[in-house]
């Protein structure tokens, strides 16, 4: 069970603010970018699979989340001067992420033991990484910086050095035109409108008028949850595909709101019978404005994401049936139920949520509404288990 250091030092990713020597029209922070990686990541490797190549989805999850992990760690290091090092002084190169390695252990003693191992190989052995699993996360990454980058473009089209840096990302976009994805987003095929369309949600910023620091959007929120959720189901020792499902179905839990809006807690329990109405709207929208944008052949997986987002589920021959993350680890923990625990995605959300006031209010930027949500999640969790996961005692180490 992870603990309050690590989930703020996870948190910290929304304060790390890039392209902060360049002009911007809005913030970019470390969060939302990585969470429009994985997004991308994800369309890579269904377009791997529909070739027929073997993807390695445990591998891409775990190493997004490691990349996200060392990023918090050296965000002083920009991200060419990081690859100058690694490149030209090998020997530097390894002391640093033996230090690197260290600053983590701090915070991830209390996980399972393989995952710090893993960790341990993703800093020193990823060059001799499955290749088509390093070249997603690689061409993910270097397009998600693209995709910001053409902000900055607009907004100061001839500044310093901007016409390089221009030229230089477009090159090295082109070792990675192998990847079916990659040639139909370059090609702005509807996969490119669908990255777009996501990478929107990095400017609907959250809890709407309630002042906070920082300020986190709608993306970058889905990738925290998607990695308090990935965690939790490391706890459990989940089946692959149910791991797959839980951290993907997180990551994607609040693509309806790029239709909608992020609609406030208070407003959508406002009067009885609204939860259920923005739920039905959420879905039509997204039937008329996001589904068309993927390939018909992930629409039913994108809607199993996405629909009942926090009602676990599994599949019992065609059938979708609601369960319970307890009946899933007695009964249906195996790749071919198709489990997805929608109680561990609520458990994160809240917990998430929980995050952004009380950073916000340690800070010393607090209110009424933040102080109430705090509570309220507290008096929820206090002494609750789930799966064996006492989250109630990770709420008290915040108390």
């Amino acid at each position: 069970m992870f603990r309050k250091a690590l989930a703020l030092k996870v948190f910290e990713a929304f304060s790390i603010q890039r392209w902060n020597d360049k002009l911007r029209p809005v913030e970019l922070s470390e969060m939302d970018k990585h969470a429009h990686k994985m997004i991308i990541a994800y369309c890579l490797g269904k377009y791997e699979e529909q070739s027929g190549r073997a993807v390695d989805w445990d591998k891409i999850i775990e190493n997004g989340i490691f990349e996200l992990l060392r990023r918090v760690i050296t965000s002083d290091i920009k991200s060419p001067v990081y690859r100058q090092i690694r490149l030209a002084h090998p020997e530097v190169f390894n002391e640093f992420n033996s230090w690197v390695y260290n600053q983590l252990l701090s915070f991830l003693g209390e996980l399972p033991e393989a995952i710090r191992v893993n960790l341990k190989s993703y800093l020193f052995d990823f060059e001799r990484e499955d290749s088509l699993t390093r070249k997603v996360l690689e061409a993910a990454h270097i397009f998600s910086s693209f995709w910001e980058f053409q902000i900055l473009r607009q907004a100061h089209p001839e500044g310093y050095h901007m016409k390089e840096i221009d030229k230089s990302m477009h090159n090295s976009l082109e070792p990675y035109l192998d990847l079916t994805g990659m040639r139909r987003i370059i090609c702005k095929e509807k996969v490119s409108d669908f990255i777009d369309l996501c990478g929107q949600l990095r400017f609907q910023i959250r809890w709407g008028q309630i002042p906070r620091v920082p300020r986190t959007s709608v993306l970058g929120h889905m990738l925290l949850v998607a990695v308090f959720v990935y965690l939790f189901s490391r706890d459990v020792q989940v089946c692959p595909k149910r791991l797959y499902n839980n951290f993907f179905g997180a990551l994607f839990h609040d693509l309806p709101e790029v239709s909608t809006r992020d609609i406030l807690s208070p407003i959508k329990k406002s009067v009885e019978g609204m939860p259920g109405v923005i739920s039905k709207i959420e879905e039509e929208l997204a039937e008329k404005e996001i589904f068309p944008l993927i390939e018909t052949t992930w629409r039913q997986e994108m809607k199993y994401f996405t629909k009942d987002e926090f009602t676990s589920r599994v599949r019992l021959g065609a059938a979708i049936t609601r369960s319970t993350t307890d009946e899933i680890n007695a009964k249906y923990n195996a790749d071919q139920y198709d489990p997805i625990d929608g109680e561990l995605i609520r458990m994160a959300d809240d917990l998430a949520a929980y995050l952004e006031a009380y950073v916000s209010a340690f800070s010393g930027i607090s209110s009424r509404q933040l102080e109430e949500a705090m509570k309220n999640l507290e008096t929820r969790y206090q002494g609750k288990s789930l799966a064996g996961i006492p989250i109630g005692s990770l709420y008290a180490d915040f108390r």
